[in-house]
């Protein structure tokens, strides 16, 4: 769920990603993260290639028809994190209550489906001119449940993950606004993340005796 400034432009979206996550024999844990950011709510899409459009919202290609388009978003982040995990309601002491804090980094854009790319007006570097791209540091926060298996078969985490971003524009210079882009802007996700875990467990060295 966007909040801020983002919300301003999208609508809800979904992340997919990997990680790596360390944790230590005192429970503090250590690691990072990146997802891939997709979504279809676009909000204002009238407003996008109102300067290019014809008056009834279509964009004449080099055939002279009306081309084939459509407006999504895209995105990306990499967080580093640290946090602590609390053993309690769970089989063993690595599972429990989880708390992350971390720092990275977010972009997102409005991204512009045209594949015949028959129109120029929205294809090459055109393009970058009416996507909105947006990037800069973020925050992250995470609050869940982890939990790892006796039987090393069932281990997932799930809880509520809050990012703040504050980003600016990557493209110097907006065509649809007719304008240079020297705005800051407060972005938030807010969502539930769920995760599949694969664990790797240190094995203690054996030991050997001579006598």
């Amino acid at each position: 769920f966007p909040g801020g400034d983002m919300a301003d432009r999208f609508g809800m979206n979904s992340q997919i990603g990997a990680g790596y996550m360390f944790k230590t024999a005192s429970n503090w844990v250590f690691g990072f993260e990146g997802g891939f950011m997709f979504g279809n709510s676009i909000k204002n899409e009238e407003s996008i290639l109102s300067l290019i459009e014809t008056a009834d919202g279509n964009l004449i290609d080099m055939e002279g028809i009306y081309a084939d388009y459509n407006f999504n978003e895209r995105g990306y982040s990499a967080i580093l994190k640290a946090g602590k995990l609390f053993p309690v309601f769970g089989p063993n002491r690595n599972s429990g209550i989880v708390v992350t804090i971390g720092g990275g980094y977010l972009q997102h854009k409005i991204y512009i489906e045209h594949k015949d790319k028959t129109a120029p007006q929205i294809s090459d570097d055109y393009l970058k001119g009416y996507d909105d791209l947006k990037s800069g540091f973020a925050t992250n926060l995470f609050l869940g449940y982890l939990y790892l298996g006796n039987t090393n078969k069932l281990n997932f985490f799930a809880g509520v993950d809050l990012t703040m971003a504050f980003t600016t524009h990557v493209r110097p210079y907006s065509f649809n606004q007719m304008q240079y882009n020297n705005d800051h802007y407060t972005d938030l996700l807010t969502g539930l993340k769920v995760g599949w875990i694969i664990p790797v467990y240190r094995r203690a060295p054996k030991e050997y005796y001579f006598y």
